[in-house]
């Protein structure tokens, strides 16, 4: 697995190339853009799920929601999972409208009918013990959890990698800077400004 920080380095090249309205010469730019990559091994993941419940009354739907997702916080506790790394994603509820009718054109159309309610409830859990995350995705959807959204792949102390991988990348803009110039026979004079992308973190994948 690796973390991957993109940079972008904005060098000024003095030549002599003069502003139509200035007296003064224009300094060329010259830009590049660079990745870091730092090997390390994720320590945590992050599981998106959720229910969706329908009914004709809004608070079966919602009773029946809860009921469900009583049920899968009881199943996460038991594979040891922290109240503290379950989160709500979203809780939304959504009417539910019958379709309309073909009328005539010359009819004002009728005020939508309300036929039935949505109850989505989403959570992220995070999990550190990362040989649980196959078992916990298994276990959610067996206590009735119907919606998997998916995960991703997290560093608890990301601080100090995020740095090494910039770091990496202000070195290697740097040297492709210095060959280009050199190819194009200018001179780098200064950095006149950094942007800093964002990163990606993956994890490793299996070799045969």
């Amino acid at each position: 697995m690796g973390i991957i920080w993109l940079l972008v380095l904005v060098l000024g090249v003095p030549t002599m190339t003069w502003a139509h309205d200035e007296t003064k010469p224009e300094t060329s730019t010259l830009t590049v853009s660079e990745t870091g990559t730092v090997p390390h091994a994720p320590d945590t993941a992050f599981v998106m799920f959720g229910l969706e419940t329908a009914s004709k009354s809004l608070a079966d739907a919602q009773k029946r929601n809860s009921t469900v997702m009583s049920k899968v916080m009881d199943r996460l506790r038991d594979l040891q999972i922290e109240r503290e790394r379950i989160q709500t994603s979203s809780f939304t509820v959504s009417p539910q409208y019958r379709p309309p009718s073909n009328r005539p054109t010359d009819v004002s159309p009728a005020s939508p009918e309300i036929i039935g309610y949505v109850v989505s409830n989403m959570v992220t859990v995070e999990i550190r013990a990362l040989d649980k995350v196959g078992t916990v995705i298994e276990e959610v959807l067996k206590a009735g959890a119907n919606t998997f959204q998916g995960l991703h792949w997290g560093l608890r102390e990301e601080q100090s990698v995020r740095l090494n991988a910039l770091k990496q990348a202000a070195a290697k803009a740097r040297e492709k800077a210095s060959v280009l110039s050199e190819a194009l026979h200018v001179k780098l004079v200064r950095v006149l400004s950094v942007n800093e992308g964002g990163h990606v973190v993956r994890p490793a994948v299996a070799m045969a």
